[in-house]
């Protein structure tokens, strides 16, 4: 037998640590040559580890959420025959023995030092009183049950209780105490369910709490806005479009689409965006605010956000300047269905130069989209909605007609572009969709 450390491959140029987000193997597992054993999640993409051995796992480099250097150890197998020297058994071991030692350190507990109370004070709200002589374990399952002495019409109950009953618009001297003449918590649910029809009933029902560790794509995601909300001074404009002949011309162009894909609103805004952003180059760019360089881009390589069971994703329509509404629609629905699959490259997840994000229906009458670092700008249109407008009637006045709204909302990045060069991209825009003819001339 020979102990066969494998060690964190080179998942890519400039990576320098992978986040352990799955093992597909457990410790004592047996694994053949090309297995899946892990998934490993860098800054660009998830990615699928095999063994390149067979044998019999020993020992898992941490778990699932520790990160692992490149050229760190993985995990070691057990291999029947000579191991090729790619580890000895002495090292393989010393490698595990400091995995566990570092872990077992990572768990060890704080002391806590417990403060005695002072003799002759109370512990809390009718509580005991400790006297000299007196003896209070810490670990005691059943202290001194406190004296509770009343008289009259007062309510003993603690400050919670009393709160509790005063945001519920109940009235204590209505609740039955328990045997000591005490209310508490569970006097009151006694109540509120006994008296469900009266306007007490509770809206709903407490859950146990959850403790959900932040791995994988989701601590990208919290790792990368965090940064861009850190590093760069957002602002936001929103403009309302009208979208009525925009629709009209989408309806058509979807009756006569033959075999190609429908269209959304999403292609027919890209176009809008492709044919503006070279009269704003500042729009379309990455700021470097290390080296304090900022990069204008002549293509238009559109990042596309993207909802996923996983988390948000950004897959990246390249050259969209290039493509026409057909091709830009069948590129959308390819890039999200390898987002959703969880089959996108890391290539089609990097190298965005603009982002558009949108939730659809959902989208609400406004969003403040938060930037794509190191971009300077995201575009986030809004939910269509119909409302009564003034138009044109055709005789020089104007006639009130029901019209399809929808809000466009731009954040970008201060330091890079002017509030007047924002308003100035998105009515450029408004000027397209709302003459959607001009869309499709060159």
């Amino acid at each position: 037998m020979a102990k066969f450390i494998f060690k964190m491959p080179d998942v890519g140029e400039g990576v320098a640590e992978a986040e352990v987000v799955e093992w597909h193997v457990k410790v004592g597992d047996r694994v053949e040559e090309d297995q899946h054993i892990v998934d490993v999640m860098t800054d660009k993409a998830t990615i699928d580890i095999e063994s390149p051995v067979s044998g019999v796992v020993t020992t898992l480099a941490g778990e699932v959420g520790d990160t692992v250097a490149i050229g760190g150890m993985l995990l070691v197998i057990e291999t029947e025959g000579d191991s090729g020297g790619e580890a000895t058994e002495e090292e393989a071991e010393a490698e595990a023995e400091q995995i566990e030692d570092d872990m077992s350190d990572e768990g060890e507990a704080e002391e806590v030092a417990v403060k005695p109370l002072p003799v002759g004070e109370g512990v809390g709200d009718g509580g005991p009183t400790v006297k000299p002589g007196d003896t209070l374990a810490l670990s005691d399952p059943h202290p001194p049950a406190p004296s509770h002495k009343g008289g009259g019409d007062k309510v003993l109950a603690s400050p919670a209780v009393r709160q509790r009953a005063k945001d519920l618009g109940i009235d204590l001297t209505q609740v039955k105490p328990a045997a000591d003449g005490r209310v508490r918590h569970a006097d009151l649910d006694a109540f509120l369910a006994y008296n469900a029809g009266s306007g007490f009933g509770a809206a709903g029902k407490a859950r146990a709490d959850e403790t959900i560790k932040v791995i994988g794509l989701r601590k990208r995601i919290a790792q990368n806005m965090a940064a861009a909300k850190r590093h760069i001074p957002h602002f936001t404009y929103v403009e309302e479009c009208d979208v009525t002949d925009l629709e009209e011309l989408r309806a058509q162009l979807n009756a006569a689409r033959g075999d190609r894909p429908k269209l959304t609103m999403l292609p027919l805004l890209i176009t809008a965006i492709c044919k503006c952003v070279p009269q704003f180059p500042m729009i379309n760019a990455r700021y470097d605010d290390e080296a304090n360089v900022v990069t204008r881009y002549g293509a238009l390589h559109l990042g596309m956000a993207a909802q996923t069971d996983s988390g948000l994703m950004v897959p990246v329509i390249r050259d969209a300047q290039s493509r026409n509404l057909w091709q830009l629609a069948r590129e959308i629905g390819r890039l999200a269905e390898a987002a959703r699959s969880g089959k996108a490259s890391s290539e089609e997840l990097s190298g965005s130069t603009l982002t558009v994000t949108s939730l659809g229906p959902l989208g609400g009458v406004a969003t403040t989209p938060v930037i794509n670092r190191p971009e300077v700008a995201i575009i986030g249109p809004n939910r269509i909605v119909e409302r009564p407008m003034f138009v044109p009637d055709g005789m020089g006045g104007e006639r009130i007609a029901k019209r399809k709204l929808m809000n466009i909302s731009i954040s970008c990045d201060h330091r890079v572009v002017d509030g007047h060069d924002a308003a100035s991209f998105i009515q450029a825009i408004k000027k397209l969709i709302e003459t959607p003819a001009l869309l499709l001339v060159d």
